[in-house]
């Protein structure tokens, strides 16, 4: 990767010339040193297949499919169910994910959006009060009224139709096996459950199960759940068909619309559910081909906006430590943030300049605002070649971090970088058959115009809301060398981007890039990890003319790249998170 690095290094000079001269920072007093981060979990490596996850027992199912001889998919489908059992905070049958996959037969990226809908039965002031004011965000998340069609059984029955080796029934072996005979809870399932008590409390079935006798689980409790078990079983037998008619069905209908905020969800509306095929987001980045989610998902649009700007820029020269490069950085991802909030939201509704918004000439003229060396005064969302009428009005949605992600290489080659949600740490609230359901449609915007226009990202019936996810795989010549994404709300394409650019631009491994502190701006605020080294960067950011929060900031990065002498992949330190090898 060395010698990758350093390609691109050199392929920068000459692609820049002359012209770098426009974007050469005045002189910055050196920052403390930050490269190195919290501790990294060590790089794992491997010859010929890798999984990477956010639970070990997660890690170890998809492993137990590779070693059989399975797909990256066939892993990325045990992983999700035992996450769904683990990890209940952030993701599981209830929720919805992206999967971005890469075929080493077909030699081509694709895409599967397992994301919710809205009910039919939605309107635009769903989250609005009798004035027609936003409704608060816990108003809206706990209880029925957020919850949205699931995607996520839907999305692995696609997946295995297409790309899966082994039996259907093989992959659901290790999350029924763990469910029945029990698992140890985890210190971070631990400390969520304790902080989010008295909403969980509100759910008979989730008060229940996570707070037993009236207290929170403690780490390392052994904890048993013979109700996911079963609803597993019955999608094992019968296909994601179980879930989405008879008996399961009616009983998720049943709590969403029984629950103290009660929702609109129908039959009718998990009959009707389906996942789309979608083309993936690619653009160029120097000497690579970057390619994520396409919307309802920003997250690919915005990850090659991020990096196309910076593209003729000196961030590469610059280095972690230079607060030059943090507000080249900054700066490209708040642009990208305009844009989203203005144009990105569910294409079978709002038209959507997704060309436009990654075009090579369109991102260099974005590019010409990050010259000079102080952050902008006005970010606007640009005007990209579209062939539709602009009749939408910007807003920015909320979106929390309850989701989780993994990536998978397998021995043919084939890679999957999956995200996958219930939206915020567990999800409404509500919990049915052993498992949590999402408050996705809380990822619209509450408002359905702002100045009398009509906002792309509202609430319509069947609609997709909105999303930051960004599975991304990066390809170079022509083949994969990169699987890499992580959970976060909004705050996902910060992370991702800096990965990304840690990794093929200051040439830190994927563990060092995980480790690397947060820092990123969605158009705010400059956000800054709180008790990392990046607070040391909090007054020469200001001096820039950025407005500075300290904050925590738990990222989730799983990433494996691909090279000629075999696999190596990196892990988050501040989750659970495990890759696992040959």
């Amino acid at each position: 990767m060395r010698k990758l690095v350093a390609s691109l290094a050199s392929l920068l000079v000459c692609w820049v010339g002359p012209a770098s001269a426009q974007f050469a920072p005045t002189e910055q007093p050196p920052a403390p040193e930050i490269a190195t981060g919290m501790n990294p979990k060590p790089l794992v490596r491997s010859k010929s297949w890798m999984a990477a996850t956010a639970n070990p027992l997660a890690s170890e199912a998809a492993a137990e499919m590779l070693r059989a001889g399975g797909s990256a998919v066939d892993a990325a489908i045990a992983a999700q169910l035992v996450l769904g059992l683990v990890e209940p905070q952030s993701s599981g049958l209830g929720g919805g994910a992206f999967l971005v996959h890469w075929s080493a037969s077909e030699k081509a990226v694709s895409t599967l959006d397992g994301r919710e809908t809205a009910p039919a039965a939605a309107t635009p002031t769903l989250f609005q009060n009798e004035a027609g004011e936003p409704l608060s965000f816990l108003d809206a998340v706990v209880g029925g009224r957020s919850v949205g069609t699931p995607g996520t059984p839907r999305l692995i029955e696609a997946g295995h139709r297409r790309y899966g080796k082994l039996n259907w029934r093989r992959l659901f072996e290790p999350a029924i096996r763990l469910a029945e005979a029990g698992f140890e809870v985890s210190p971070r399932l631990a400390a969520q459950i304790a902080e989010d008590a008295p909403r969980l409390a509100r759910n008979v079935e989730a008060g229940a199960y996570f707070l037993p006798g009236g207290a929170p689980l403690k780490q390392g409790a052994l904890l048993k759940n013979p109700k996911y078990a079963e609803t597993l079983k019955a999608i094992r037998d019968r296909g994601a068909d179980a879930f989405y008619s008879g008996e399961i069905a009616a009983d998720v209908v049943a709590a969403v619309r029984g629950a103290s905020n009660p929702g609109l969800l129908s039959p009718g509306d998990l009959e009707r559910y389906s996942v789309v095929e979608r083309d993936a987001v690619c653009a160029p980045y120097r000497a690579l081909e970057v390619c994520g989610m396409g919307p309802p998902s920003s997250g690919g649009i915005a990850i090659a906006q991020i990096l196309g700007m910076l593209e003729p820029t000196d961030v590469a020269k610059l280095g972690p430590e230079s607060p030059a490069a943090w507000r080249l950085i900054g700066d490209a991802e708040r642009l990208a943030f305009a844009d989203r909030e203005a144009y990105v939201a569910d294409p079978a509704f709002v038209p959507q300049p997704t060309a436009g918004l990654v075009a090579r000439d369109y991102l260099a003229e974005r590019a010409k605002l990050l010259a000079g060396d102080r952050a902008l005064t006005e970010v606007p969302a640009g005007k990209p070649k579209f062939s539709h009428a602009r009749l939408f009005s910007p807003d920015a949605a909320l979106e929390f971090a309850g989701t989780s992600h993994l990536s998978v290489v397998d021995a043919e080659g084939n890679v999957v970088a999956m995200t996958t949600t219930i939206e915020a740490g567990f999800g409404s609230r509500v919990m049915v058959r052993g498992f949590l359901l999402n408050n996705e449609l809380t990822d619209f915007s509450f408002r359905s115009h702002k100045d009398g226009v009509p906002i792309a990202n509202r609430v319509e019936p069947g609609k997709r809301p909105r999303s930051s996810m960004a599975p991304t795989i990066v390809l170079k010549d022509g083949r994969p060398v990169l699987s890499v994404g992580s959970p976060g709300g909004s705050q996902i394409i910060g992370y991702v981007a800096k990965a990304l650019i840690a990794h093929l631009d200051w040439g830190l491994d994927l563990a060092q890039a995980a480790a690397l502190p947060n820092m990123l701006n969605r158009n705010g605020a400059f956000e800054l990890e709180k008790g990392t080294k990046a607070e040391a960067l909090a007054e020469p950011l200001k001096s820039l003319g950025f407005d500075v929060k300290v904050a925590d900031m738990t990222s989730g990065l799983q990433a494996i790249e691909i090279g000629p002498d075999g696999l190596s992949a990196g892990v988050d330190p501040r989750r659970e998170g495990l890759a696992i090898g040959d």
